[in-house]
Protein backbone atom coordinates (compact mmCIF):
# COMPACT_ATOMS: atom_id res chain seq x y z
CA UNK A 1 0.00 0.00 0.00
CA UNK A 2 1.16 3.79 -0.66
CA UNK A 3 3.15 5.29 2.43
CA UNK A 4 0.69 7.87 2.31
CA UNK A 5 -2.40 5.58 3.00
CA UNK A 6 -3.88 4.70 6.28
CA UNK A 7 -3.14 1.36 7.42
CA UNK A 8 -5.96 -1.16 9.20
CA UNK A 9 -6.23 -0.90 12.69
CA UNK A 10 -6.83 -3.85 12.96
CA UNK A 11 -4.70 -7.29 12.87
CA UNK A 12 -5.73 -11.01 12.88
CA UNK A 13 -3.40 -13.17 14.59
CA UNK A 14 -1.27 -15.34 11.83
CA UNK A 15 -2.52 -13.43 8.62
CA UNK A 16 -0.30 -11.19 6.49
CA UNK A 17 -0.80 -8.87 4.07
CA UNK A 18 -0.09 -8.58 0.08
CA UNK A 19 -1.52 -7.15 -3.20
CA UNK A 20 -1.95 -7.71 -6.87
CA UNK A 21 -1.04 -4.96 -9.01
CA UNK A 22 -3.13 -3.68 -12.07
CA UNK A 23 -2.84 -5.90 -14.80
CA UNK A 24 -0.91 -3.59 -18.31
CA UNK A 25 -3.46 -2.22 -20.50
CA UNK A 26 -6.44 -2.10 -17.82
CA UNK A 27 -6.80 1.45 -16.88
CA UNK A 28 -9.67 1.74 -14.61
CA UNK A 29 -8.15 -1.12 -12.43
CA UNK A 30 -6.56 -0.61 -9.36
CA UNK A 31 -4.24 -2.47 -6.91
CA UNK A 32 -6.15 -5.09 -5.25
CA UNK A 33 -5.27 -5.92 -1.32
CA UNK A 34 -5.94 -9.47 0.44
CA UNK A 35 -5.36 -11.31 3.52
CA UNK A 36 -3.52 -14.14 3.79
CA UNK A 37 -3.40 -16.94 6.29
CA UNK A 38 -3.30 -20.73 7.00
CA UNK A 39 -2.46 -23.85 5.03
CA UNK A 40 -4.30 -26.09 2.51
CA UNK A 41 -6.52 -25.71 -0.29
CA UNK A 42 -7.16 -22.20 -0.87
CA UNK A 43 -10.15 -20.70 0.15
CA UNK A 44 -11.24 -17.31 -0.30
CA UNK A 45 -13.49 -14.46 1.87
CA UNK A 46 -15.54 -12.21 0.22
CA UNK A 47 -16.89 -8.92 2.48
CA UNK A 48 -20.33 -7.83 2.61
CA UNK A 49 -21.35 -3.67 1.17
CA UNK A 50 -19.27 -1.30 3.25
CA UNK A 51 -17.25 -3.83 5.00
CA UNK A 52 -13.59 -5.30 3.87
CA UNK A 53 -11.32 -8.37 4.64
CA UNK A 54 -11.44 -7.71 8.58
CA UNK A 55 -15.16 -8.33 8.53
CA UNK A 56 -13.71 -11.84 9.05
CA UNK A 57 -11.14 -11.22 11.59
CA UNK A 58 -12.92 -13.96 14.02
CA UNK A 59 -13.73 -16.54 11.08
CA UNK A 60 -10.44 -16.97 9.75
CA UNK A 61 -8.20 -18.32 12.64
CA UNK A 62 -11.16 -20.68 12.48
CA UNK A 63 -10.12 -21.86 9.62
CA UNK A 64 -6.39 -21.54 9.38
CA UNK A 65 -5.63 -24.87 10.02
CA UNK A 66 -7.94 -26.25 6.92
CA UNK A 67 -7.11 -23.86 4.73
CA UNK A 68 -4.63 -21.35 3.27
CA UNK A 69 -7.26 -18.59 3.47
CA UNK A 70 -7.02 -15.20 1.52
CA UNK A 71 -9.62 -12.58 2.63
CA UNK A 72 -9.91 -9.96 -0.81
CA UNK A 73 -10.75 -6.21 -0.16
CA UNK A 74 -12.88 -5.23 -3.25
CA UNK A 75 -12.13 -3.21 -5.63
CA UNK A 76 -12.19 0.38 -3.60
CA UNK A 77 -12.58 -0.87 -0.85
CA UNK A 78 -11.54 -1.39 2.41
CA UNK A 79 -7.43 -0.98 1.55
CA UNK A 80 -8.20 -1.80 -2.55
CA UNK A 81 -6.95 1.34 -4.78
CA UNK A 82 -9.22 3.86 -5.42
CA UNK A 83 -9.17 4.40 -9.13
CA UNK A 84 -11.50 7.94 -10.61
CA UNK A 85 -13.82 6.73 -13.06
CA UNK A 86 -13.89 3.44 -11.90
CA UNK A 87 -17.06 0.84 -11.85
CA UNK A 88 -18.91 -0.80 -8.97
CA UNK A 89 -21.48 -2.57 -11.18
CA UNK A 90 -21.45 -6.47 -10.11
CA UNK A 91 -19.33 -7.92 -13.77
CA UNK A 92 -16.74 -5.16 -12.10
CA UNK A 93 -16.57 -6.25 -8.95
CA UNK A 94 -16.56 -10.09 -10.13
CA UNK A 95 -13.69 -9.27 -12.32
CA UNK A 96 -11.66 -8.20 -8.94
CA UNK A 97 -12.19 -11.36 -7.66
CA UNK A 98 -11.27 -13.32 -10.48
CA UNK A 99 -7.60 -11.51 -10.90
CA UNK A 100 -7.42 -12.74 -7.19
CA UNK A 101 -7.69 -16.07 -8.75
CA UNK A 102 -6.11 -15.98 -11.56
CA UNK A 103 -3.00 -13.69 -10.48
CA UNK A 104 -2.24 -16.13 -7.49
CA UNK A 105 -3.06 -19.11 -10.27
CA UNK A 106 -5.63 -20.51 -7.47
CA UNK A 107 -7.16 -24.40 -8.58
CA UNK A 108 -9.39 -26.25 -5.92
CA UNK A 109 -10.92 -23.03 -4.51
CA UNK A 110 -13.73 -22.78 -1.90
CA UNK A 111 -15.17 -19.71 -2.71
CA UNK A 112 -17.28 -18.31 0.92
CA UNK A 113 -18.93 -14.83 0.53
CA UNK A 114 -21.60 -13.03 2.81
CA UNK A 115 -23.98 -10.60 1.16
CA UNK A 116 -22.92 -8.67 -1.68
CA UNK A 117 -19.74 -11.20 -1.59
CA UNK A 118 -22.10 -14.53 -1.54
CA UNK A 119 -23.40 -13.00 -5.61
CA UNK A 120 -20.00 -12.56 -6.27
CA UNK A 121 -18.90 -16.17 -5.09
CA UNK A 122 -21.24 -17.62 -7.17
CA UNK A 123 -21.07 -15.51 -9.99
CA UNK A 124 -17.35 -15.97 -10.39
CA UNK A 125 -17.80 -19.59 -9.72
CA UNK A 126 -19.65 -19.21 -13.50
CA UNK A 127 -16.65 -17.59 -14.45
CA UNK A 128 -13.95 -20.30 -13.68
CA UNK A 129 -15.88 -23.31 -13.65
CA UNK A 130 -11.84 -24.72 -13.82
CA UNK A 131 -10.60 -23.21 -10.53
CA UNK A 132 -13.43 -23.81 -8.41
CA UNK A 133 -14.36 -26.49 -5.86
CA UNK A 134 -17.63 -25.40 -4.51
CA UNK A 135 -19.44 -22.19 -2.95
CA UNK A 136 -20.96 -21.22 0.58
CA UNK A 137 -22.78 -18.50 -0.43
CA UNK A 138 -23.74 -16.84 3.40
CA UNK A 139 -27.16 -14.34 2.81
CA UNK A 140 -26.98 -13.94 -0.60
CA UNK A 141 -28.13 -9.92 -1.43
CA UNK A 142 -29.78 -10.90 -4.16
CA UNK A 143 -33.37 -9.24 -3.28
CA UNK A 144 -34.52 -5.97 -3.49
CA UNK A 145 -34.53 -3.34 -0.64
CA UNK A 146 -31.33 -5.65 1.13
CA UNK A 147 -29.33 -2.61 3.73
CA UNK A 148 -32.29 -0.50 3.48
CA UNK A 149 -34.73 -3.25 5.43
CA UNK A 150 -32.22 -2.78 8.59
CA UNK A 151 -34.84 -0.07 9.28
CA UNK A 152 -35.80 3.63 9.04
CA UNK A 153 -32.46 5.11 9.19
CA UNK A 154 -30.70 2.74 6.16
CA UNK A 155 -33.37 3.50 4.33
CA UNK A 156 -32.98 7.50 4.85
CA UNK A 157 -29.44 7.43 4.28
CA UNK A 158 -29.43 4.93 1.30
CA UNK A 159 -32.10 7.10 -0.61
CA UNK A 160 -30.09 10.12 0.08
CA UNK A 161 -27.26 9.00 -0.84
CA UNK A 162 -28.43 7.74 -3.91
CA UNK A 163 -30.35 11.36 -4.42
CA UNK A 164 -28.94 13.30 -7.36
CA UNK A 165 -27.33 16.54 -6.26
CA UNK A 166 -27.26 15.78 -2.51
CA UNK A 167 -25.97 12.55 -3.10
CA UNK A 168 -22.26 12.42 -2.98
CA UNK A 169 -22.26 15.02 -0.28
CA UNK A 170 -24.15 12.51 1.81
CA UNK A 171 -22.53 9.80 1.25
CA UNK A 172 -19.38 11.54 2.30
CA UNK A 173 -20.81 12.16 5.89
CA UNK A 174 -20.97 9.10 8.29
CA UNK A 175 -21.47 9.48 11.37
CA UNK A 176 -20.21 6.86 14.19
CA UNK A 177 -23.55 6.13 16.01
CA UNK A 178 -25.29 6.21 12.32
CA UNK A 179 -23.04 3.42 10.71
CA UNK A 180 -23.61 1.85 14.27
CA UNK A 181 -27.31 1.65 14.28
CA UNK A 182 -27.30 0.46 10.33
CA UNK A 183 -24.95 -2.91 11.23
CA UNK A 184 -26.30 -3.23 14.11
CA UNK A 185 -29.87 -3.98 11.59
CA UNK A 186 -27.90 -6.61 10.39
CA UNK A 187 -27.42 -8.46 13.70
CA UNK A 188 -29.80 -10.46 16.17
CA UNK A 189 -27.14 -9.88 18.80
CA UNK A 190 -26.36 -6.32 19.13
CA UNK A 191 -22.88 -6.70 20.54
CA UNK A 192 -21.38 -9.20 18.05
CA UNK A 193 -20.50 -5.44 16.64
CA UNK A 194 -17.39 -4.05 18.06
CA UNK A 195 -16.65 -0.77 18.45
CA UNK A 196 -13.01 -1.31 17.21
CA UNK A 197 -14.29 -3.12 14.29
CA UNK A 198 -16.63 0.50 13.34
CA UNK A 199 -13.82 2.39 14.18
CA UNK A 200 -11.75 0.56 11.21
CA UNK A 201 -14.53 0.67 9.36
CA UNK A 202 -14.68 4.49 9.53
CA UNK A 203 -10.79 5.17 8.90
CA UNK A 204 -11.54 3.11 5.31
CA UNK A 205 -14.33 5.45 5.01
CA UNK A 206 -12.50 8.96 5.29
CA UNK A 207 -10.05 7.41 2.49
CA UNK A 208 -10.29 10.15 -0.10
CA UNK A 209 -12.52 9.27 -2.77
CA UNK A 210 -14.35 6.26 -0.56
CA UNK A 211 -17.41 8.50 -0.92
CA UNK A 212 -17.85 8.12 -4.76
CA UNK A 213 -16.78 4.30 -3.79
CA UNK A 214 -19.97 3.92 -1.77
CA UNK A 215 -22.13 6.11 -3.74
CA UNK A 216 -21.12 3.39 -6.76
CA UNK A 217 -21.78 0.66 -5.10
CA UNK A 218 -25.20 1.50 -3.44
CA UNK A 219 -26.51 2.84 -7.07
CA UNK A 220 -25.02 -0.28 -8.35
CA UNK A 221 -27.25 -2.59 -6.43
CA UNK A 222 -29.65 -3.76 -8.80
CA UNK A 223 -26.85 -5.09 -10.99
CA UNK A 224 -26.60 -7.85 -7.93
CA UNK A 225 -30.28 -9.00 -8.34
CA UNK A 226 -29.40 -9.00 -12.47
CA UNK A 227 -26.28 -11.54 -11.57
CA UNK A 228 -28.92 -14.17 -10.36
CA UNK A 229 -29.41 -15.06 -13.69
CA UNK A 230 -25.74 -16.66 -13.85
CA UNK A 231 -26.14 -19.22 -11.12
CA UNK A 232 -27.48 -22.06 -12.86
CA UNK A 233 -24.60 -22.10 -15.02
CA UNK A 234 -22.67 -22.88 -11.95
CA UNK A 235 -21.31 -26.46 -12.11
CA UNK A 236 -19.51 -26.39 -8.63
CA UNK A 237 -21.74 -27.23 -5.52
CA UNK A 238 -23.47 -24.81 -3.87
CA UNK A 239 -24.31 -24.51 -0.04
CA UNK A 240 -27.01 -21.52 0.62
CA UNK A 241 -26.48 -20.30 4.30
CA UNK A 242 -29.07 -17.84 5.72
CA UNK A 243 -29.80 -15.98 9.15
CA UNK A 244 -33.14 -16.98 10.58
CA UNK A 245 -33.01 -12.86 11.33
CA UNK A 246 -31.05 -11.74 8.02
CA UNK A 247 -32.74 -9.42 5.63
CA UNK A 248 -33.64 -11.63 2.94
CA UNK A 249 -37.78 -12.49 3.17
CA UNK A 250 -38.58 -16.52 3.09
CA UNK A 251 -39.83 -15.70 -0.43
CA UNK A 252 -36.32 -14.44 -1.32
CA UNK A 253 -34.77 -17.86 0.01
CA UNK A 254 -37.27 -20.06 -1.78
CA UNK A 255 -36.94 -18.17 -5.04
CA UNK A 256 -33.10 -19.36 -4.70
CA UNK A 257 -33.31 -22.85 -3.68
CA UNK A 258 -35.62 -23.46 -6.81
CA UNK A 259 -32.98 -22.06 -8.43
CA UNK A 260 -30.69 -23.77 -7.21
CA UNK A 261 -32.38 -27.07 -6.42
CA UNK A 262 -29.21 -29.11 -6.01
CA UNK A 263 -28.04 -27.06 -3.47
CA UNK A 264 -28.10 -27.37 -0.11
CA UNK A 265 -29.47 -25.62 2.61
CA UNK A 266 -28.98 -24.30 6.30
CA UNK A 267 -30.75 -21.59 8.17
CA UNK A 268 -28.96 -20.13 11.46
CA UNK A 269 -31.10 -20.17 14.05
CA UNK A 270 -30.81 -16.40 16.09
CA UNK A 271 -28.83 -14.91 13.11
CA UNK A 272 -29.23 -11.95 11.23
CA UNK A 273 -27.44 -10.79 8.42
CA UNK A 274 -23.44 -10.60 9.63
CA UNK A 275 -23.23 -14.22 10.51
CA UNK A 276 -19.15 -13.47 9.93
CA UNK A 277 -19.46 -11.43 13.08
CA UNK A 278 -22.80 -12.90 15.46
CA UNK A 279 -21.51 -17.34 14.36
CA UNK A 280 -18.46 -17.47 12.52
CA UNK A 281 -18.23 -21.00 14.22
CA UNK A 282 -21.22 -21.95 12.64
CA UNK A 283 -19.33 -21.13 9.76
CA UNK A 284 -16.22 -22.56 10.54
CA UNK A 285 -18.03 -25.88 11.82
CA UNK A 286 -19.48 -26.43 8.05
CA UNK A 287 -16.26 -24.99 5.93
CA UNK A 288 -14.07 -27.52 8.17
CA UNK A 289 -16.33 -30.72 7.95
CA UNK A 290 -15.67 -30.62 4.40
CA UNK A 291 -12.17 -29.75 3.96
Amino acid sequence: MPSQEPRPTIHIAGTTSHTIAPRAGHSREGTLRYLKAGRGAPLVLLHTVRTQAEHFRLLIPLLADQYTVYALDLPGMGYSEIVPGASYDEPAMRAGVKRLLTELDLHDVTLVGESMGAVLALTTAADLPERVRRVVAVNTYDFRGGIARSGLLARVVVGGVLTPGVGPVIAGVEPKPGLSKILQGGLDDKSALREDYVDELLQVGARPGYATVARGVYRNLPSLIAARSRYPEIKAPIHLVYGEKDWSRPSDREANRRLLPAADFTQVPKAGHFIALERPDVLADLLNATA
